[in-house]
């Protein structure tokens, strides 16, 4: 029986299981690769590393750290999750859990544009043309030109806040098309964003990246896909906890579910999608966890 088991291996759950090994708890991380985190080619957001760093590298060091206090790791996906009669119980295909608590976090996963190949993304991510946090690196497109594509409130949004990056913006529909009102159609005006067309396809040459709208070829230096993203809550579902009309779980300032004994924190949590954010709330739900589960067991046997 663990003390606690992680469900999720980045940044949210790594910084848990630190805090939870060094409080000389059993814990299991279990995590099915598929940080958001690990896709990021260098983050210079995060303090202590002004020359940047990559997401793979940070999550490493976490993992690697949270081992030195003895949290175990097991690399696979956790399919279910119920209640059992002193905590809940995990199954990740061959092998199974028992913990006395949970900590949910595992996260969001953006949504692409259909045509857009596995390929192509790998590589534009790689080279900075393909991006998916202006608040992470709206910087680095400063003066550049940047396409968004996207519609709506969500398109419009993320069109204006990148205009305080460069002056060349341009939003472009996806291939459903634009949902912009008139209101929002005359905010773009007014901030100067170009309104484009449909996307039919994407592409790179080179460094730049490439959309085909309406059979014209636009060139840019860097894409922000503003098309939302899929909340990996139904785990924390399985057992009844509560959330948002999106699938964003509900917590308290603690970090709590409305399940006893569950506990979530990152991006599956409605909030500010951000590393040091999702560290933060993995710092607050560990502790109380150690905390909550000393009131059943004090000492140290």
């Amino acid at each position: 029986m663990l003390d606690c088991l992680v469900i999720g291996g980045g940044p949210a759950g790594l910084t848990a299981a630190i805090y939870l090994a060094r409080f000389h708890l059993s814990v299991a991380v279990v995590d099915a690769g598929h940080s958001r985190a690990g896709l990021i080619p260098l983050s210079r957001n995060h303090a202590g590393f002004p020359e940047g760093i990559s997401g793979a590298d940070l999550l490493a060091r976490m993992r690697a750290q949270a081992r030195l206090y003895a949290a175990t790791f097991h690399d696979r996906r956790v399919e279910t999750l119920e209640r059992a009669a002193e905590g809940f119980f995990a199954s990740a295909g061959s092998m199974d859990f028992a913990a006395r608590s949970v900590l949910i976090a595992t996260g969001v996963v953006n949504r692409r544009p259909a045509m857009l190949s596995d390929a192509v993304h790998d590589e534009a991510l790689a080279n900075g043309s393909w991006r998916y946090c202006p608040i992470c690196d709206g910087y680095e497109v400063t003066d550049k030109r940047v396409a968004v594509i996207g519609t709506g409130e969500r398109g419009c949004n993320e069109a204006l806040f990148l205009r305080s990056y460069t002056a060349h913006i341009t939003l472009v529909a996806p291939q459903s098309g634009h949902e912009l009102c008139e209101a929002q159609y005359a905010l773009l005006r007014e901030a100067g964003v170009r309104v484009a067309g449909s996307c039919r396809a994407i592409a790179l040459e080179g460094k730049a990246i490439c959309l085909d709208v309406n059979g014209d070829r636009l060139t840019f230096d860097g894409v922000y896909p503003a098309l939302g993203s899929d909340i990996k809550s139904e785990l924390a579902g399985m057992v009844g906890a509560a959330m948002s009309t999106e699938g964003c779980l509900t917590v308290d300032a603690h970090q709590r579910t409305n399940v006893p004994s569950l506990y979530a924190a990152g991006d599956v949590v409605l909030g500010l999608d951000q590393i040091s954010h999702a560290m933060g709330e993995g710092g607050v739900a560990a502790t109380t966890i150690r905390n909550d589960l000393a009131r059943q067991t004090p000492l140290r046997r």
